[in-house]
């Protein structure tokens, strides 16, 4: 985990806070869902084994861990879990060497929350050293602070990075807002009691209660989370 000092509170005209936005990377910031399939696609035609394309919806979004080993017990690869998550890693790194393309919105909505001091936190099931890359794209002085998939005990679809993260801003957890792009993200911040923006990336997220769903980050603002705050007063 990394972190700076929290930024002050934002609060709406009501009074109402908004204390942080925390946000998810894989498919939600960055464009990269796509490349996780592929790389593990390609490790296992390697070892021999062809993937189902209904298993994609099973493996995103979680750790690596629940990924690796789903892969492995469904196809029989001759391969541990950790053996498979360094090759993982390394080709993932490798893909986005040169360029991280950012999804639809995000350049613009950092950049509106940063520059409205809102303390912001990066939460994501992906390993340090991958974030850390991907944060020279993004721009690690956009966080408060960020949290790795290999930094807590239990990561998505379990509640602790998001109750972390909030921890850690000094936020709780009922005003942060949470923007997802998967339903395993999206149990996880509900777990912790945050309030979820969900904007699909691969596979679907159904309507519940207090759970908003956006066609893209293009449809996400800062008085848009606000309001979503707010409105649960």
């Amino acid at each position: 985990m990394t972190s700076t000092v929290p930024a002050p509170v934002t609060r709406t005209a009501d009074g109402h806070a908004l204390q942080a936005v925390l946000l998810d990377m894989d498919g939600t910031l960055v464009d990269t869902e796509g490349f996780w399939w592929e790389i593990e696609a390609e490790i296992f035609a390697e070892l021999g084994h062809r993937l189902e394309e209904s298993w994609r919806d099973i493996v995103v979004g979680g750790p690596m861990s629940r990924s690796a080993a789903f892969l492995i017990e469904a196809t029989g690869a001759a391969i541990s879990v950790g053996e498979l998550s360094v090759l993982l890693n390394e080709r993932f790194e490798a893909r986005i060497a040169d360029q991280v393309p950012l999804m639809p919105g995000a350049e613009r909505l950092l950049s509106e929350l940063a520059r409205h001091n809102v303390p912001t936190a990066l939460v994501s099931a992906s390993h340090r050293r991958v974030i850390d890359q991907v944060l020279l794209t993004l721009g690690r002085d956009r966080f408060t602070m960020t949290v790795a998939g290999d930094e807590v005990t239990r990561t998505k679809p379990h509640p602790d990075p998001y109750l972390l993260a909030a921890r850690t801003l000094g936020a709780h957890p009922s005003r942060c807002a949470v923007i997802e792009d998967t339903a395993t993200g999206v149990a996880a911040a509900e777990a912790a009691g945050c309030r979820v923006v969900a904007v699909p990336s691969v596979g679907l997220i159904t309507p519940a209660p207090g759970r908003t769903i956006v066609r893209s980050l293009e449809d996400v603002d800062l008085p848009f989370l606000r309001s979503l705050i707010a409105s649960m007063n």
